[in-house]
């Protein structure tokens, strides 16, 4: 059942939209955990993943790998932690992309446009709190 006449219930078009979105979208749906102690002291559940923030894989092959993230991919929704790579056949190491879904930040690189977003996103939690 359609709850709302602005969106669309439609697959198809939640798929396109998703897959076609910009750069700008795609920050805000590339959003991984916070650890259970950062939930505790920021008053957030997720944050938009970025480099040099440490994580931990939680899903997948590497489940329980620790480490920085390097290199973030938008346009393939991955992300490249540090010593989470593979051996080609020549010889060469290459990163394995994980989707932030699959893991838990432990440690956020902390600067002033990060501390203003999580401070926003705790006076709306409670000013939802409140209603």
């Amino acid at each position: 059942m359609k709850y709302s006449k602005d969106a669309t219930s439609s697959r198809r078009k939640q798929r396109k939209a998703h897959f076609a979105a910009p750069s700008s979208v795609r920050r805000t749906i590339m959003t991984s955990a916070l650890s259970k102690e950062l939930r505790g002291r920021h008053g957030a559940r997720s944050l938009a993943i970025r480099k040099d923030d440490e994580v931990i894989i939680v899903r997948g092959a590497h489940k329980g790998a620790e480490g920085k993230v390097v290199h973030i991919r938008r346009k393939k929704w991955i992300v490249h932690v540090d010593r989470v790579t593979r051996d080609k056949v020549n010889g060469s190491t290459v990163p394995i992309g994980i989707h932030p879904s699959n893991v838990v930040i432990t440690s956020i690189k902390m600067d002033k446009d990060r501390k203003n977003i999580l401070e926003r996103n705790r006076r709306q939690s409670k000013t939802k709190l409140k209603e």
